[in-house]
């Protein structure tokens, strides 16, 4: 009997995790999703007027070299402070 009983809860258990993960894995792969989509029509500079070419390329090197700036400084900062 009590074989039985650990069957079965063993199969409970089993089917609450596999609901879990199936309820969970598509919000979580969504979020990531968008958030990459996101980054990139940041930085590809979507959001600028399409039909003036330099506004969209000024818009795409100045947020890459924000981006390099903020690499760079975080570089700095670890070799500086948290190194030695």
């Amino acid at each position: 009997m009590s074989h039985r009983d650990d069957d079965e809860r063993q199969r409970e258990a089993d089917a609450i995790l596999r609901r879990l993960r199936q309820e969970t894995d598509p919000q979580i792969g969504a979020g990531t999703a968008q958030m990459l989509t996101g980054a990139r029509a940041h930085f590809s500079g979507a959001d600028a007027d399409p039909n003036d070419r330099i506004e969209v390329l000024g818009t795409r090197i100045g947020r890459l070299a924000g981006l390099a700036a903020c690499i760079v400084l975080a570089v700095m900062f670890v070799v500086n402070y948290l190194l030695p």
